[in-house]
């Protein structure tokens, strides 16, 4: 009964939090480059499966009762690097990229990369995310300067290369990463690339007065969230059996105590 209600309790704390994992993916369905994150699930027993050496002789059966215990738990999230569909927006600053890389832009927290090239100029006509933050360029000298962008008709080539007027001025710093390459999510649409992480130059190719928009879809999304919240239900009401059949047992051998 015991490994009831723990496992009972970890799936229902797994399928909670996995909810709002969903209920974001829903909220930012309609999030210019936003990647959907989807939950995935794991046990003891699967998590020291590929580590052996990590159950001491003599304890499999009291490993074997935790795994029990820990069923359903929440192992974490995995990004959904899918190519959202691409929209035209007609702006000259606008960027969408189609394929494989990221743009790299200068947040006062470092260097981040994001597939949203929903970019504007500022007061001093440099080239910045909705968010204020300064867009790269991948001139070695500029490597870490804004893009300031003068007067004049802007034209930006696929490969990236930003022109005014026909004449080159920049370049966007576009970079790729390795399959299997930590990238951690920062808000909505940054991702933070670990230290040991080298970026590589990318082959997406550049479209101006093009966005691309969030690949999460809002119907899946919708269809998952009542599908946990009806796992849930059933995990707490499994909860609410276990609790009273220990409370009746409780109630039964008290007063023989």
């Amino acid at each position: 009964m015991d490994s009831g209600f723990y496992s009972s309790f970890s799936g229902f704390a797994a399928r909670m939090d996995a909810l709002d994992l969903v209920a974001n993916n829903l909220a930012n369905a309609n999030t210019t480059g936003y990647k959907a994150h989807h939950e995935f699930y794991r046990s003891l027993a699967a998590a020291l499966s590929s580590q052996p050496s990590l159950i001491p002789a003599g304890t499999l059966p009291q490993v074997i009762n935790t795994s029990i215990n820990q069923f359903g738990v929440l192992g974490g999230s995995r990004l959904d690097l899918a190519q959202g569909t691409l929209e035209t927006t007609g702006n000259d600053t606008d960027v969408a990229l189609e394929g494989s890389g990221y743009l790299a832009v200068l947040t006062k927290n470092g260097v981040r990369y994001t597939r949203d090239g929903n970019f504007s100029l500022d007061k001093n006509r440099n080239l910045v995310t909705k968010e204020g933050d300064f867009v790269l360029s991948a001139q070695p000298n500029q490597s870490n300067k804004p893009i300031q962008i003068p007067s004049g008709q802007i034209t930006i080539s696929p490969d990236g290369t930003l022109s005014v007027d026909g004449s080159v001025l920049s370049k966007l710093r576009i970079e790729d990463f390795a399959p299997g390459a930590q990238l951690t999510p920062e808000g909505n649409t940054y991702l933070i690339a670990s230290a040991d992480t080298t970026p590589a130059a990318a082959s997406a190719t550049v479209r101006q007065g093009m966005l691309e928009s969030s690949n999460s879809d809002p119907v899946r999304a919708s269809i998952a969230l009542i599908d946990l919240q009806r796992t849930a239900q059933m995990m707490e009401r499994a909860l609410s059996i276990f609790n009273n059949d220990f409370n009746r047992t409780a109630a039964q051998d008290i007063p023989r105590v």
